[in-house]
């Protein structure tokens, strides 16, 4: 799983994670721009979208995990209900866990965007205005939730 504000360098790290053998990478902006192309405009409309596919991607990872397979999650865990999800999830097979905190400044973050947004290669592209919204629901994790956690700074 992994942490981090928009454009922290989540997906890249979770590539780097998904070479170990016996591992899958799942990856939710693919998914998403896949099943909703051209719908994700604004925060309700990622919401939404997502919500849907955290609906039908829980017993998929659950049933992957109980055959043994190591799934590298790259969905924000980036909110206590976020985590609370994957949690469900690998609690429920039995699973080993570790959550991946990226912890960038936010104007590292911004540059990164930008530089993603001119690149063209990712299937969403975010505004300065629309990072702000989003880092405004963040929540780093914290040691009560109980997680395995390995910081990247």
């Amino acid at each position: 799983m992994v942490c981090g504000k928009i454009g922290a360098g989540k997906s890249t790290l979770t590539k780097q994670l998904a070479t170990a053998p016996g591992t899958v990478l799942i990856s939710e902006d693919a998914w998403l721009a896949a099943l909703y192309p051209g719908e994700i405009r604004e925060l309700p409309d990622y919401v939404r979208c997502a919500g849907r596919l955290k609906q039908v991607m829980a017993p998929h990872v659950a049933g992957l995990l109980q055959a043994g397979v190591s799934v590298v999650l790259d969905f924000p865990a980036n909110t206590v209900a976020s985590r609370q999800w994957m949690r469900g999830i690998f609690e429920a097979t039995g699973a080993a866990h570790a959550l991946h905190f990226l912890d960038v400044p936010d104007a590292v973050c911004k540059e990164r965007l930008r530089a993603r947004n001119a690149s063209g290669t990712h299937p969403f592209e975010t505004t300065d205005e629309q990072f702000e919204l989003i880092t405004s629901h963040f929540a780093a994790p914290s040691p009560q939730e109980g997680f395995d956690v390995v910081r990247h700074a």
